[in-house]
């Protein structure tokens, strides 16, 4: 089973401006990414027991320094957060269908797409921490040098101790092709220690036919432990060899899907880094992404984040 020396964490990846419809034809600006979710409720969860920082590239723009005052006025170590003087965040904006949400993205002039130009960078990052939280969109919106660079500095923080999470949250749109995206995810899947993927994304694009097939595949390209995340469905996880289903409760007053698995990552997460065994801390996932699809947005309201206890 892996283990963890400290409760030190940081999540790399893209925010980006939401823009999110609170009716009338008005919005309300906010913000959202998938690594930037899971990092704001893994600090929320742990509370005075960890520390977890988010690693990105902004502009030096006013909302590009009301974003890093956010995250800092909520506990977050924004100190890895790189900044830009040509670009800014990218922006998108809700459209709602009931509790389903659609997406427009404006993303070319995103500074996050730069995140792994500079390798001192990279190394600073990552130097000290526990765990290091990456996802699919986080290697997408890279150049293939960038990705390379990347690959390099996680094996490197690999071998000084570091653990990596990866979630592939795989978007089409962001890639060039199925081909790319398989070769790129399994690139990356070698080396990572925990995966939490998403069982739809991995039927749609590597043909899975249950979650068992993934399971089987992420072992076969060396990933330690597995959670695979199915919406309603059982959690399916593989940790030191053995296969555990876990059944997912029943939901009621769904509100938005937004974010629920960026928020079961958290949750599980958190509970890993303070020593909890995967199956509980599938329960603690589970009940963080309940929490998320309650409310509105892809965050909780933060005095309502459950916090991760040990024991």
């Amino acid at each position: 089973m892996i283990s963890f020396l400290s409760a030190k964490a940081i999540a790399i990846g893209e925010a980006m401006i939401e823009m999110a419809p609170v009716g009338d034809g008005l919005y309300r600006r906010g913000y959202a990414g998938d690594t930037f979710n899971t990092a704001w409720h893994l600090a929320r969860a742990l509370g005075r027991r960890g520390q977890v920082g988010f690693g990105s590239r902004v502009g030096r723009d006013q909302i590009s320094d009301a974003f890093v005052q956010e995250l800092a006025q909520d506990g977050l170590d924004v100190s890895l957060i790189a900044r830009d003087d040509a670009l800014t965040m990218g922006l998108y904006l809700i459209e709602l269908d009931g509790v389903e949400r659609s997406f427009h993205y404006w993303r070319n002039a995103s500074a996050a797409r730069r995140l792994a130009d500079d390798e001192a960078w990279l190394k600073r990052a990552m130097t000290g921490q526990a765990l290091i939280h990456i996802s699919g969109i986080t290697i997408a919106i890279l150049s293939p040098e960038a990705r390379t660079r990347l690959a390099q500095a996680l094996a490197d923080a690999r071998l000084r101790g570091a653990r990596v999470s990866f979630d592939p949250n795989i978007r089409p749109r962001l890639w060039s092709s199925v081909q790319e995206i398989r070769t790129t995810i399994s690139q990356f899947l070698a080396l990572s220690d925990i995966a939490m993927p998403s069982f739809d994304d991995e039927q749609a694009n590597f043909g899975d036919a249950t979650p068992s097939d993934t399971l089987a595949r992420y072992a076969a390209c060396g990933v330690a432990e597995v959670v695979v995340k199915n919406g309603a469905a059982p959690v399916f996880i593989q940790s030191d060899g053995q296969q555990t289903q876990i059944a997912t409760a029943p939901v009621s007053g769904i509100r938005d899907t937004t974010g629920a698995g960026d928020a079961f990552n958290a949750g599980y997460l958190a509970a890993r880094l303070i020593g909890r065994d995967p199956v509980t801390a599938v329960s603690h996932g589970q009940e963080m992404s309940a929490q998320v699809l309650q409310h509105s947005g892809a965050r909780i309201p933060k005095d309502q984040v459950p916090l991760i206890v040990a024991g």
